[in-house]
This record gives C-alpha cells, sequence and structure tokens, in this order.
C-alpha cells in the first residue's frame, strides 16, 4: 500500500530518516569488515550500487501516487528542513559532485567562479521569485507563465526554453552516471548510461514529485557523507585536524612549494591564470541568474505547506549546499597535493614506470574515455606508456608536466589517489551516483510534468482526467530519458561545460520575464513573449556558433566569438537582451488589464493564501 504523504509519514520524518541514518552507517561499516576479510574490491562495488539503488527504488515504490497534486508537486506538504535538503540534492548534481572540485583541481582560484555564482544564485531564488512562485500556486514553471503572459503562446515559449536548457542539463547527469557505473561496475560505458537510467526512472516514474522528494532527502544524506569523508581523511592524515576547510591553506602552501620543485610556472593559487577577468565576472553572472531560473530547482518551492515555509526551505537548501561547496576548494587541493607529492617524493622528481600507481591504469584503461593520460597516450598498460615516454625521449620515467587527468574523474579517483581503503572508494561511487540520480529525477519531471500538464492539459485536451494526465507524464518522462541516455553516450562535452550551458539558456530565456512578470505589473504579455524569444534566441546562436560553428561541426573554422566570451557564459548576451526587449515593447503594447495588474499587486503581499486552487 503506497504510504500517505500526510498523516503518520510526515509526523515521524525524523524517526523515518534517523532509522534511514543508521542503516546507511552500519552498511558502510559492513562494507570495512567485508574488505578486512578479503571480499573481492569488485565485490563491495556492486554491493553499494545494489543497496543504494534498492533503496532509492523501495522509496519509489512505497510513494507511488495517482494523485495529481502529489504526482507534481508532492501535495504540497514537505516541511522547509526536508525540502532544503531535497533541493540540495537536486541541486548537487553529477556536475557539482563529480565535476566542480575537479575543475577547482584543473583551474585553481579560476574555478571559484563556479562555487560564487551557484551559491549566489540562492539569494536571487529567495529575495526575487521563490515565495511569489509558491503564492502563486502553480504546477510548473510554464504555468506561471501562461497565466502571467496571457495564455498559451507564453507557456510554449517557456516549454522550449525549459526543455532545452533541462534536456541540455539532464545529459550531463547521465553522462556523469555512465562514468561512475563503468568504473563501478566495471561495464562498458556505452552501457552503464543506461544502468544509470533505470536507476532514475525508478524513482521518478511511479511517484513523481513525491517520491522524487522523500528519495532526494535520502540521496543527500550519501551524498554528503560520501563528499566529506575522504577530505576529512585527508585533513586528519596530513595535518592532524578533522576539519578540510580549516586546513586547506596549508594544503595550498604544499602545493606552493611543490610547484616550486617540479618547475611548474602556472601558479595554482594566482587568480587568472586560465580565465580573464572578462571570463570570470560573466561566468559568475550566468551561474547565479541561471540558478534563478533553473525550471527544476523552482519546482522544487512549489512542494511547500506555505509561502513561509517556502522562503525558509530556501535558507535551508543553502545551508546544506554550503557544506559541499565550502569543501570543495579544500577537496581538490589535497587531491593535487597528493599527485604532487607521487612526483616531489621521486628521485629526480620523475615518477618510475615500474612505480606508476595502479589506479592511474585503473582508471586509464576505461574504455571509451581519456581520463588519464601520460606522455600522450591513454594510460592502459605500463608499457604503453613507456613506449610513448620514450618516443619523447623520457628514460626510466616520466615528470608531472607528462601527467593528464580528465576533470569528471578527480573526485571519484581522490580516495585511490590518497592510498584510502576500497570501503572509501565504494562510498564515493555511491556518493556522485547519488548526485546524479537526484538532480536526473528533479529535471526529468520538471520536462516531463511540463509537457504533460502545459501542452497535453492545458493545450490539446483540457478535459483529460487525472489517471490520462499521470500516464501522459509517465510515457513522456520515459521517452526523454532514453532520448537522454542516447546523447550522453556522444560524450558531447566535459560534464561541467554541458551544465554551465544549461544555466545560460536558462538565465536568458526565463529570468527576465519571471523577475518582471512579479516585480513590474507594466509588463504586457507581448512584451513578456518577445523577452523570452530575444533573449534565448540570442543566447542559442552565441553557444552554438561558438561550440561548433554553424556546420555544426567543431573545429571547422566558422566558430564565433564576440568579445572573447566563452561559450560558457553566452548568457551574458541574452540576459540583459530579454529584460530590455520585455521593457520596450511592454511599453509600446496597451497595458495589462486592470484585473492582471492587481492580481500582480496580491502576489507580491507577504500574507494571503495561494492563489491558483490545485495548478488552475
Amino acid at each position: 500500500m503506497a504510504m500517505s504523504m500526510k498523516g503518520d509519514f510526515t509526523e515521524n520524518l525524523g524517526k523515518i530518516y534517523t532509522v534511514y541514518v543508521g542503516g546507511f552507517a552500519g552498511f558502510v561499516v559492513l562494507m570495512a569488515i567485508f574488505e578486512m576479510l578479503g571480499v573481492p574490491e569488485r565485490v563491495i562495488m556492486w554491493s553499494y550500487m545494489a543497496a543504494t539503488i534498492g533503496i532509492y527504488a523501495f522509496i519509489g515504490i512505497m510513494s507511488r501516487t495517482a494523485v495529481v497534486s502529489e504526482y507534481y508537486v508532492a501535495g504540497r506538504s514537505v516541511p522547509a528542513i526536508y525540502n532544503g535538503m531535497a533541493t540540495g540534492a537536486d541541486w548537487m548534481s553529477g556536475a557539482s559532485f563529480v565535476g566542480m572540485a575537479g575543475t577547482l583541481f584543473v583551474l585553481g582560484y579560476d574555478g571559484l567562479a563556479f562555487v560564487l555564482g551557484w551559491t549566489g544564485g540562492y539569494v536571487l531564488v529567495a529575495v526575487l521569485l521563490a515565495p511569489y512562485l509558491r503564492k502563486f500556486g502553480a504546477y510548473t514553471v510554464p504555468d506561471f507563465l501562461g497565466t502571467r503572459y496571457g495564455g498559451n503562446a507564453a507557456r510554449l515559449v517557456g516549454i522550449i526554453v525549459l526543455f532545452a536548457c533541462s534536456f541540455t542539463y539532464i545529459t550531463a547527469q547521465v553522462y556523469a552516471s555512465g562514468i561512475i557505473a563503468s568504473q563501478f561496475l566495471g561495464i562498458d560505458f556505452q552501457y552503464a548510461v543506461f544502468a544509470g537510467l533505470a536507476g532514475i526512472l525508478v524513482c521518478s516514474m511511479l511517484g513523481g514529485m513525491k517520491a522524487v522528494t522523500w528519495t532526494q532527502v535520502a540521496q543527500y544524506i550519501v551524498l554528503i557523507v560520501a563528499y566529506l569523508l575522504p577530505a576529512i581523511w585527508m585533513s586528519t592524515v596530513t595535518f592532524g585536524i578533522p576539519l578540510p576547510q580549516l586546513t586547506y591553506g596549508g594544503a595550498l602552501s604544499k602545493i606552493a612549494e611543490y610547484e616550486q620543485v617540479l618547475g611548474i610556472a602556472k601558479s595554482y593559487v594566482a587568480p587568472f591564470q586560465n580565465y580573464t577577468p572578462l571570463d570570470f565576472f560573466s561566468l559568475i553572472f550566468c551561474l547565479m541568474v541561471g540558478t534563478a531560473s533553473l525550471p527544476h530547482i523552482l519546482m522544487r518551492f512549489f512542494t511547500t505547506p506555505t509561502v513561509r515555509e517556502a522562503r525558509k526551505s530556501v535558507g535551508w537548501s543553502l545551508f546544506f549546499i554550503f557544506l559541499l561547496y565550502f569543501t570543495a576548494p579544500a577537496y581538490a587541493a589535497f587531491s593535487k597535493m597528493n599527485l604532487m607529492s607521487l612526483f616531489a617524493g621521486a628521485e629526480g622528481n620523475i615518477l618510475a614506470f615500474s612505480a606508476i600507481p595502479q589506479w592511474m591504469l585503473n582508471w586509464g584503461s576505461i574504455a571509451g574515455h581519456q581520463l588519464v593520460t601520460i606522455c600522450g597516450v591513454k594510460a592502459e598498460t605500463v608499457q604503453a606508456i613507456t613506449a610513448a615516454c620514450e618516443a619523447k625521449g623520457l628514460v626510466g620515467g616520466f615528470p608531472y608536466a607528462e601527467l593528464r587527468l580528465n576533470n569528471d574523474m578527480i573526485v571519484l579517483s581522490t580516495p585511490s589517489i590518497a592510498g584510502m581503503p576500497i570501503w572509501v572508494v565504494g562510498l564515493v561511487g555511491a556518493g556522485g551516483f547519488a548526485a546524479a540520480l537526484s538532480t536526473a529525477d528533479g529535471l526529468l519531471l520538471a520536462i516531463a510534468n511540463a509537457l504533460s500538464h502545459d501542452v497535453y492539459y492545458r493545450m490539446i485536451d483540457p478535459k483529460a482526467d487525472a489517471k490520462r494526465r499521470l500516464m501522459i507524464s509517465k510515457i513522456l518522462l520515459v521517452v526523454v530519458a532514453l532520448a537522454a541516455a542516447f546523447l550522453a553516450r556522444t560524450k558531447p562535452s566535459d560534464i561541467l561545460s554541458m551544465v554551465a550551458w544549461a544555466f545560460s539558456i536558462a538565465a536568458a530565456g526565463l529570468f527576465a520575464p519571471l523577475v518582471m512578470g512579479v516585480w513590474w505589473k507594466r509588463a504586457t504579455n507581448l512584451g513578456g513573449i518577445m523577452g523570452m524569444i530575444a533573449g534565448f534566441g540570442i543566447t542559442m546562436y552565441y553557444l552554438i556558433g561558438n561550440v561548433y560553428g554553424f556546420d555544426f561541426v567543431k573545429g571547422t573554422g566558422d566558430e564565433i566569438s564576440w568579445f572573447g566570451v566563452k561559450a560558457i557564459s553566452a548568457g551574458i548576451f541574452g540576459v540583459p537582451v530579454a529584460f530590455v526587449v520585455t521593457y520596450v515593447v511592454s511599453l509600446v503594447t496597451p497595458a495589462p488589464s486592470q484585473e492582471m495588474q492587481d492580481f500582480v499587486d496580491r502576489l507580491r503581499l507577504p500574507k494571503g493564501g495561494t492563489m491558483m486552487v490545485a495548478g488552475h
């Protein structure tokens, strides 16, 4: 029998998740015992994946529902602190967990643009949008746009933008889950993406937002433990203090020493070594505004019981995200320090071929990826590495400069680099998998709900009953998920780049109409629609033109570049265009009806109940 969202379940959330945390801790201890007993590594890895996916599936099955409001907005009964945890899991995608520390590892100071942009965006969410969209009472972001800007034209443009940004984002999550599954389950990447997909679908398809919410709370607990434990471990081993956020400075000092020893000219801690100031601040802007525009994040604040709880849940979200983001720079620094120490401690700062650690070969030999390269070749065997290095005149070993690690493997490989036991390696894999699954669930729901509610129910069949609406949503969810998996198999870019594209697309297409829809009652229907089209259009034009050129093939010389801005900051052009077009078109078209202007005034009042009833 499906568990009820109300009554016993919500009253006993504390007890339920306390038991879950205890069970999870017991399982991790069991894996440590297994290792001491000599159980094979592959068995431990499979156990982690099976146990975590199993518990997510159990929650998904127990939370199945045929009630429209529960499927779309979890019955609007999620307390602020749990909504904060679910939002944190929804937010901390494969990009945050797998990609961000890796980017900091490679970029150093310049990688902080991602941390600043993503956390700063929650201030915009809390101040400008979340409470007002919750008071409005819609099921989806296009629902708000359709009501505020007069019907199906605005709704349709909103759906196109939502689909473009969310599909880009979900492809990155499926890609991240494929990397994790291929390494930890020992299966080919081509099939691993579908293993990840199975975990995603079992949570989101049966119970919609209700199932996803309670699964995401469970996933947050797994991913934050998996992220903090290796960082605490490295801090304790190196400095004797289990607070990596405080010992981070010591790690940076050691990196500076190793840079001198190894003759590395580019400083890890100096600013603007990889990004120009324009790149750095453009990226922060796009990530901040994109955060406040992402439909799957805004949807989370539709699930709270009241407007006040929506506002509180933004604060809790920021706290739970802070725990990971405050640790990410330290994680990257300790990982880099450990890697550099391999070379700084070797004779002549050359790592002998006979001393190549096993983790380099394990990661280097994953089929279909260039995760570890040494002397320009995949690090699959010592023989292949030796031949490539000797062809470059390097005999006996190779220097640090000849080693290349892919950003997307840093977090997952750090326990191996630091010599941690296999039960920690498996825990980190389970955490990365949880991060990718939780975000993919939220994104799939954002797309499927928009298509089923805003396209099918609002535009095609307004008389459809609840059963038909939910069936359509579930079918669309599977179709979108399979499409994302097939695209992810092509490995279109690194995870963090794909995610940053999604932020620019969302920022350019949705931020202006959402903010002006709430805060400027003179914004007209045509103004909102044209603003969305202009912002989205110019950003997509620059993004495609900068990355691929207009023959859609990379590297053929027809790519465009405006002021040297990178593709990940394409929204820097679209956002101001969207505001200007919305403003100008609104001024030259007739003002909205008095009824709509009064509606917007009431929307901004802190008091009062939900303005739409049951999403109608």
